[in-house]
């Protein structure tokens, strides 16, 4: 899986192409926390749930269809989120979607159950450029750390913060054609003329 630290990236994209009018600040931290519960289920190996089963690490919570389900169940607060309901439901759907669709492109672990509950066939993508994360903290906080920060810097934060200032660019040269035109033609300079008699 990439870190706790990259899957947040997506709801920052987000914002990024979408602008705060459309995204308000609860609504990406509410972006943020979705975007990483689904590794709450690494908890199961205190547990002693094993990883592949429906219900361990990479499994249910990781599948889309938890995804949409809790997207229904969050995007009901979309008042306190200070957004529309589809709006709230759309971005937090996308960032907890994303972060099965982060983790099916790691180099390790078992794969994601994508198609959860109906099979728990685990699956990857066909490419798998990111470096998996270390469980614990102890071996995050290491050699083999560092080079999966670099990973997820390279082919989840580069790309993500290519795509955000694509949308600030466009969202800039938007606003800039819908601006009014000052019309030049009857706008004439006032004189200032000093009588002498």
């Amino acid at each position: 899986m990439p870190t706790l630290i990259s899957h947040p990236a997506v709801p920052l994209a987000i914002v990024a192409i979408a602008g705060f009018r459309n995204v308000s600040l609860r609504l990406l931290l509410a972006g943020a926390l979705f975007s990483i519960i689904p590794d709450a289920d690494a908890i199961g190996f205190r547990f002693g749930i094993s990883y592949d089963h429906l219900l361990g690490h990479r499994g249910f919570f990781h599948s889309p269809t938890f995804a949409f389900l809790a997207s229904l169940i969050g995007a009901s607060a979309y008042r306190q989120l200070r957004s529309s309901y589809w709006t709230a439901f759309l971005v937090l759907f996308v960032a907890m979607l994303t972060h099965g669709i982060l983790d099916a492109a790691t180099d390790g672990g078992l794969g994601i159950a994508l198609l959860s509950p109906f099979s728990n066939q685990r699956y990857f993508l066909p490419w798998q450029p990111i470096a998996v994360s270390p469980l614990g903290l102890e071996r995050f906080f290491s050699a083999r750390g560092l080079d999966v920060l670099a990973s997820e810097l390279r082919w989840v934060w580069l790309p993500l913060l290519s795509l955000g200032l694509i949308g600030i660019l466009f969202r800039h040269l938007k606003m800039k054609s819908q601006s009014p035109k000052r019309n030049r033609v009857n706008a004439r300079p006032k004189r200032i003329g000093i009588g002498i008699e």
